[in-house]
């Protein structure tokens, strides 16, 4: 059944050997079991403890509110990030994915990075005249700009709104080069326009994947597409002449490390030719929802998940400094990195591709050919 989406008004707002008992019952097609307070809020709503704790909560309506945002190219100076452009279409990203790093954001509009962060999605409506407006201007400097940085352009309301086609068919009128990270098979709609770019060594597109267990990404990444189809669209997208590349990410110490040889695998056979990967990270209040997770999903596995991810975080169960956040440090980050690049090397996922901005042509003008 397709899902119905209604824009909403908000003022003031810019397998089975895991489980066990759990103390936070799910949300049917939620990954977030709580919805607590953002840490800026002064006030907290607490739900009463339910009759039958192991039952199946309804699901929560998705909403969509309109994001004015004047500007829609986002700017970093991370070491840890490799372009220093991104465009973010939506705020809040209906996957769910229950480790998500940009969960935090919507506390900075007032809202939870639990149930919230999944279920109201801010919509950037402008964003391809914003994108159009900024690639015109004779102060943009012609460069790889990454969709996205932050949620993932290809979530499910997507498929009806069109918006991150919207900015694709800008970028590919411009031939400006652009990375597309995602884990929705949606991507495919749009193989026309990146193999165009492709045309140009101006488009690669990673596929995440956490896990090629079915149940387990059901569980911790309930909306998004399930593992099959994200090798799939690698299948699609590499038949089609663009570059695809697997992000093993995040990889979870204890959880899902095991699978990094079998996922490189299964990737290598569906036609990528390059590979990358984080570990798992938990900024702010998503550190305490990850927990609930487990307690609902993995508690046997709980103690052992955290104790390593302790191990590699100095102690902590998260590190924000640049070049230990995505990767971690101690015996076992440094473990889960020679897998990786073992196997990475055995099969062949070395590539490193150079997006070119050698065709980059503003909107309305001649071709720029002076920014190799």
């Amino acid at each position: 059944m397709r899902r119905g989406y209604a824009f909403c008004s908000l003022y003031g707002l810019v397998g089975a050997n895991l489980r066990g008992v759990s103390n936070h019952p799910a949300v049917k097609g939620r990954g977030a079991p709580t919805n607590p307070a953002g840490r800026f809020e002064r006030l907290a709503f607490v739900q009463e403890p339910e009759d039958e704790p192991d039952v199946t909560r309804p699901a929560r309506p998705t909403e969509l509110f309109r994001d004015t945002s004047k500007s829609i190219l986002a700017f970093n100076d991370s070491p840890d990030v490799p372009m220093d452009a991104s465009v973010n279409p939506y705020r809040g990203c209906e996957h769910g994915c229950i480790y998500c790093y940009a969960r935090p954001y919507h506390e900075y509009l007032g809202l939870s990075a639990g149930a919230d962060f999944e279920s109201k999605i801010f919509v950037k409506e402008n964003a391809a005249a914003l994108l159009r407006e900024a690639l015109s201007a004779k102060s943009w400097t012609p460069q790889v700009i990454g969709l996205s940085g932050v949620t993932d352009p290809y979530q499910p309301v997507e498929r009806k709104l069109r918006i991150t086609r919207a900015c694709l068919e800008v970028l590919e009128q411009c031939r400006n080069p652009v990375a597309v990270i995602t884990k929705n098979h949606l991507v495919t709609r749009d193989i026309d326009l990146l193999t165009s770019l492709a045309q140009h060594q101006a488009a690669q597109v990673f596929l995440s994947v956490t896990t090629l267990d079915d149940d387990l990404a059901r569980m911790m990444e309930p909306r998004a597409s399930r593992p099959a189809l994200r090798l799939e669209a690698m299948r699609k997208l590499r038949e089609a002449g663009v570059p695809v590349g697997v992000m093993v990410a995040p990889i979870i110490p204890a959880l899902t490390d095991h699978e990094v040889p079998a996922i490189l695998e299964a990737a290598a056979e569906a036609g990528a030719t390059m590979a990358d990967c984080t570990v798992v990270r938990l900024p702010h209040g998503v550190k305490e929802l990850f927990e609930q997770w487990l307690d609902a999903h993995a508690p046997l596995r709980k103690g052992k998940v955290l104790n390593r991810l302790r191990d590699m975080r100095d102690g902590k169960l998260n590190d924000s400094k640049f070049g230990s956040r995505m990767v971690g440090q101690g015996p076992f980050a440094e473990s889960i990195q020679r897998v990786f690049d073992l196997h990475r090397r055995k099969l062949g996922l070395t590539q490193k591709l150079s997006l070119s901005t050698q065709a980059f042509r503003r909107p309305g003008g001649s071709q720029l050919g002076l920014f190799g």
